[in-house]
């Protein structure tokens, strides 16, 4: 069993009693498709989007098991899954890659508010005719003088209608090879730079999605993350961070669901006992335990080979699969469970299913990890590297 120190309990709870005040009215915004701004401008109070930057921009410097075991927290108490997403997303489709790649002078701009809530982030990868296929992208940034002008459309770009700071990934290089991507720090102000509509969703309807339009954007070089062609090296480290990070808040939502299903079953009355008594729902909710607490395993155990400087490329793709298929096997439960009561939205559960079918998509398909365990094993002609990025983040 892991052990937690006092400060790290002391923030976990902060995160929880935050999360516990942003429920009011979270179907409605849900039905609705609307954003929770008061939610966000809670977690900014309590310093949540600077979890783990250097305190010299504000933030806290958690380390990245920490910063999981406070967003497994929120994600416990928060009924918001949406506003947990777009949360988890700013912090590290934005945040991460620019301490980790940018410049001091880039650190020093657009950081601070970063870790403040005050610009959202996001990032632009998957195209619409690209889907997983990452090195076909067909955005590109053509060098003029000091400046990089980027031209192409993106999709599935979470936070994006309400984004103030986008890390666009567009092709400075050859197609199809790793050193031909470049990462650039946009500002969506920036002339040229146009948002879509928001898109409507099966779930996670609270995180806005759109879509991402790029005409003639001209970019100063010294707003390149990296050096010009390390693009997927810096996709690659968002990655880390974005499934270790986003899926923690998923398990704090599995361990919530997995203590309601227990209650209820010890509650509910039919033919003379409680379901529980019932082996096909008692096994039923045995199986939601195993799969968070392999879910567990797989996502702490990562985060410290990583944090240890190992190599994870393996444990990320299984610890992708194993939650991401294990909260929708949990959320399946928890409405047969329930019966006609899950199947209707004032309980919650049938949001909590739609919201988990988007875990086996972004952040690489179950498909696409799958194929790359079968590549790393000698199976698959498909490389490690190609591939690997289906995006709705």
């Amino acid at each position: 069993m892991r052990h937690w120190t006092d400060e790290q309990r002391a923030l976990r709870a902060t995160a929880e009693a935050v999360g516990a005040d942003l429920g009011a009215g979270h179907l409605e915004r849900d039905a609705r498709g609307e954003f929770a701004w008061d939610g966000w401008r809670h977690l900014s109070a309590i310093g949540l989007f600077g979890t783990p930057f250097d305190g010299t921009w504000g933030g806290s410097g958690l380390d990245l098991p920490t910063m999981m075991y406070v967003f497994e927290g929120l994600g416990y108490r928060c009924p918001d899954a949406g506003l947990v997403f777009s949360a988890c997303t700013h912090v590290v489709s934005t945040g991460v890659p620019l301490q980790r790649f940018g410049s001091k002078e880039l650190k020093a701009k657009y950081l601070p508010k970063v870790c403040a809530g005050e610009t959202i982030g996001a990032h632009a990868i998957t195209e619409p005719d690209g889907g997983s296929d990452v090195l076909a992208m067909r955005t590109t940034a053509r060098r003029e003088g000091g400046e990089f002008v980027l031209d192409g459309g993106k999709a599935f770009v979470t936070n994006g209608p309400i984004a103030g700071l986008v890390v666009v990934y567009a092709r400075t290089g050859a197609p199809g090879h790793l050193d031909g991507i470049t990462a650039f720090l946009v500002p969506t102000d920036t002339p040229g730079v146009a948002l879509g509509r928001p898109l409507a969703k099966m779930g996670l309807r609270t995180s806005p999605l759109s879509e991402l339009f790029l005409t003639d954007v001209r970019i100063p070089r010294s707003q390149v993350l990296g050096a010009v062609g390390s693009g997927f090296l810096v996709l690659d480290e968002v990655m880390k961070w974005e499934i270790l990070c986003g899926f923690a808040g998923v398990l704090g939502e599995m361990q919530h669901r997995l203590e309601r299903c227990v209650e209820h079953a010890r509650g509910r009355t039919q033919f003379g006992r409680h379901i529980g008594a019932n082996q096909a729902v008692s096994h039923r909710i045995v199986d939601m335990q195993i799969g968070l607490e392999t879910a567990r395993k797989w996502l702490y155990d990562t985060a410290d080979k990583l944090t240890a400087g190992q190599s994870v490329t393996t444990d990320l793709a299984i610890t992708k699969l194993v939650v991401s298929e294990a909260n929708v096997a949990s959320a399946l439960a928890a409405v047969q469970i329930f019966g006609g009561h899950g199947y209707t939205a004032e309980y919650g559960l049938e949001g909590d299913l739609r919201n988990a079918v988007a875990g086996t998509i972004y952040s690489g398909t179950s498909e696409i990890q799958r194929e790359r365990l079968a590549a790393f094993l000698g199976l698959s002609r498909a490389t490690a590297a190609r591939g690997v990025k289906e995006r709705t983040t």
